[in-house]
């Protein structure tokens, strides 16, 4: 097996293009070459959401569906990449499901792009969605909640 020479000034600046972009996670290959460079998320992003649930808190009848965050939901779909969502498979297109609509297994719920690819993602399991997180054309993260089906 062949060495891998490391280039730091390489890694330096995919670390800087880390922080411009906001993105928590770059890999980059290059033949038999692959470095991956990741940081955990900003706590501030962490605490951003807690003032939206707060209000919904308050409520008493709210307070037991408040207290799930959306990542910690049983039917959370979360993203298996980093890329770009889409809702409808082209532009002007229908979207795929919007909120209310019932789902089946294996049904396309939206599409992630990512490096060219067009990546469907389908249902693991059947129900309704109640929730949709990603938005149109939207960048997504690995592990951002998608939408959410009960």
């Amino acid at each position: 097996m062949a060495t891998f020479e490391l280039d730091n000034e390489f890694v330096r600046k995919l670390a800087e293009l880390l922080g411009e972009t906001g993105l928590t996670e770059i890999e980059y290959a290059e033949g038999e070459k692959r470095i991956r460079l990741s940081r955990a998320a900003p706590a501030a992003a962490m605490v951003a959401a807690a003032p939206v649930a707060a209000p919904v808190a308050t409520a008493p009848v709210a307070a037991p569906v408040a207290a799930v965050p959306p990542a910690q939901h049983p039917g959370a779909v979360k993203s298996p990449m980093v890329g770009t969502a889409y809702m409808a498979p082209e532009p002007g297109a229908p979207a795929f499901v919007k909120v209310g609509d019932t789902v089946k297994v294996g049904q396309t719920l939206l599409i992630i792009e990512a490096m060219k690819v067009m990546n469907p993602i389908k249902a693991a399991k059947a129900g309704t969605v109640t929730q949709i997180q990603a938005g149109d054309a939207q960048p997504v993260e690995y592990g951002e909640v998608l939408l959410i089906i009960e």
